[in-house]
């Protein structure tokens, strides 16, 4: 009897152990598993815009490195908040996530009646990219605007007849330009539009006049000599293009501003899922590819963890909305 007693009592602590250790490989399991099919990465702007200059060559990293696509999905409209919205209401399992902007921690100033929140219905993955704005004009339609002093006292001499372009209402580009109106005392119009592809369109058409945008989006029309930089809005100036100089260097205030993107997952999303997209994308951003990409933008990487993330979005979410009750800033202006 005493052997089957020891089997059986051997048997039980092998049980006993395994029920202690399931929980905890469980995860492991569900994140080794992940992903085991395409994964969306929704882009709440239109293609084209400075969002895609990082999304489309991480979401090609990401499928290299995972085996999985990773599928860009442009939703864009409302200064982002349409595709944003469309993102909280996917289902938390991992295969939706949201690559947004500065911008989402504007809208809650902006719109009254937003149905998600940035802080509440998602979880901060990590900062992709950050790089400074630059205030730019259209130079056949302002030849003889070059400097940050000719552009305001342009705009002084002729009250709203110049205007700027935006992503649209509640965005960084038009708050941006709303707090340049403030500081410089000067009314230029705010034209607002369904992300910033179009918005460029228009600009190289000679429908704008000036626009405040992040470096990745002007960079290339910069260099073609499409657009003419007149000021960077950073503490010091950019190594890419170190022939820009800083608004503050011109004798103006100098807000520092920057364009950032980054990666939340729906709320709800298995923790061990979170940590391996983070690691994913940490590992993703240290490429030699993307980093030289990042690089031509005038673009820092992220990578921070996301911890440090969610107190980064929510400091930036404090920031802006002091800056709009400033300028009264509306949907409508």
């Amino acid at each position: 009897m005493f052997p089957l007693l020891h089997v059986a009592r051997t048997v039980g602590a092998a049980l006993a152990t395994a029920a202690l250790i399931a929980p905890t490989l469980a995860p492991m399991a569900h994140a080794q598993a992940w992903p085991n099919k395409p994964v969306k990465l929704i882009n709440p702007f239109p293609a084209g815009g400075g969002t895609d200059t990082f999304a489309r060559p991480l979401s090609a990293q990401l499928s290299k490195q995972t085996g999985q696509q990773f599928i860009i999905e442009n939703l864009g409209g409302a200064g982002g908040t349409v595709g944003a919205a469309q993102a909280a209401r996917a289902a938390p399992d991992g295969y939706t996530f949201l690559i947004g902007a500065v911008h989402h921690t504007i809208a809650p100033s902006i719109y009254p009646k937003l149905s998600y929140d940035i802080e509440k219905d998602f979880v901060p993955v990590t900062l992709l990219a950050i790089m400074p704005f630059v205030i730019a004009v259209q130079p056949n339609k302002l030849p003889n605007v070059k400097t940050v002093k000719d552009l305001v006292e342009a705009a002084k001499a002729a009250p709203g007849k110049l205007n700027f372009g935006s992503a649209g209402s509640g965005t960084s580009q038009h708050l941006t330009g709303e707090l340049f109106k403030l500081t410089n005392h000067v009314d230029i119009t705010h034209v607002p539009y369904k992300g910033m592809g179009p918005a460029m369109q228009d600009f190289l058409g000679g429908s704008l006049d000036v626009l405040f945008d992040g470096m990745s989006a002007t960079a290339a029309q910069i260099r073609a000599g499409k657009a003419r930089p007149l000021g960077l809005m950073a503490a010091q100036r950019s190594t890419q293009y170190p022939d820009i100089p800083t608004v503050a260097e011109q004798g103006f205030a100098n807000a520092e501003v920057s364009q950032w993107y980054g990666v939340w997952a729906v709320k709800g999303t298995p923790p061990e899922i979170v940590d391996r997209m983070y690691r994913e994308l940490a590992k993703a951003l240290d490429d030699p590819m993307i980093k030289a990409n990042w690089a031509a933008a005038s673009a820092e990487a992220g990578g921070m963890p996301p911890a440090e993330f969610a107190k980064f979005v929510h400091a930036e979410r404090e920031r802006w909305a002091k800056v709009a009750k400033a300028s009264g800033a509306k949907l409508d202006n």
